[in-house]
């Protein structure tokens, strides 16, 4: 399976001007490529596809100015979008009221205030004595470097945020399941002012119950706020102060998701979610931290059997 450790860089961190201007060498590359996109699709409705794009954008000074690995990646996010694009296009022909309106082609990146991700495979990141030995991180063509406890690194993503960047750190961990007991059974109520009701048939399973009021205060006070600044602004959009906002807001709800998970190390063959109609933020958020946690803090149970019952 494939984890993800999390590195915050504030505009305060001496890393972050070094990755800003690498972040905006990719946004050029996006918008250069984009626009190989954009005219072949409005003038002759023709889709291109990623090799097509490679080769035209190989000699283009954007593609130049980062790593050929990093390049390739870029423009293998932009073909996902288009392919999306498509997608969705041919869904609206198929069916236009489950859509609010035509799907629009992937827009231009802002020439001067947007920003990239950038995707460092293995291949753009140092391996020898002073990288990932020693438990650095050294991307190709950026002057940083990030500590880090994993060995087994797939790739390194560094994506932009509102006022600071996020690096991630993809790596791969084995799965070893554990020994189950086909006999018992558990069962998972996700709600509101109680996130997660946990009870189980195994004799001396102890149920659990992780309140939810926390989380609840947490969104009300959010929405309280945003909604009074939002005022203030007088128009759509959003400001630099209602951007910290919500990364605070969704930094305390994945922490508390995290901390509060019910998992125990027990013996359980299967398990069943309580399925409803609602399909709040909080309640989405909740069900992947429960599944996250129990598949991966040494839980025993079964992806199938979850999605079947989810």
């Amino acid at each position: 399976m494939q984890l993800v450790e999390q590195h915050v860089i504030n505009k305060s961190d001496p890393r972050y001007a070094v990755i800003d201007a690498a972040a905006f060498k990719s946004k050029n590359l996006y918008n250069a490529a984009n626009y190989e996109y954009r005219q072949a699709f409005i003038h002759t409705g023709v889709y291109l596809n990623y090799n097509e794009v490679q080769k035209r954008m190989q000699s283009h000074e954007a593609y130049k100015a980062l790593p050929a690995k990093v390049s390739q990646q870029i423009l293998m996010v932009l073909d996902r979008n288009w392919k999306g694009f498509r997608e969705g296009l041919e869904a609206y022909y198929e069916d236009p009221s489950k859509f609010l309106g035509r799907p629009k082609p992937p827009k231009y990146k802002h020439k001067t205030e947007g920003r990239n991700i950038l995707v460092y495979t293995i291949q753009a990141i140092s391996r020898g004595k002073n990288g990932l030995q020693r438990g650095i991180i050294k991307p190709s063509m950026l002057a940083i470097e990030v500590q880090t406890k994993q060995k087994d690194v797939d790739q390194v993503r560094i994506v932009p945020r509102k006022g600071f960047y996020v690096i991630e750190v993809v790596y791969g961990k084995e799965v070893k399941q554990a020994e189950v007991n086909p006999a018992y059974y558990a069962g998972i109520d996700i709600g509101m002012n109680n996130l997660v009701a946990l009870t189980s048939n195994k004799p001396g399973f102890q149920s659990v119950i992780v309140n939810g009021r926390p989380v609840k205060s947490v969104n009300q006070f959010y929405n309280k706020r945003k909604a009074d600044l939002q005022k203030q602004l007088g128009t759509t959009g959003t400001t630099k102060r209602m951007e910290r906002m919500t990364n605070k807001r969704n930094r305390r709800i994945d922490h508390y998701m995290l901390v509060s998970s019910p998992c125990s190390p027990t013996r359980l063959n299967r398990w069943a979610f309580a399925s409803r109609s609602q399909k709040s933020p909080t309640r989405q958020r909740l069900r992947y931290w429960t599944w996250t946690r129990c598949q991966y803090g040494r839980m025993a149970m079964r992806s199938t059997r979850l999605a079947a019952s989810a």
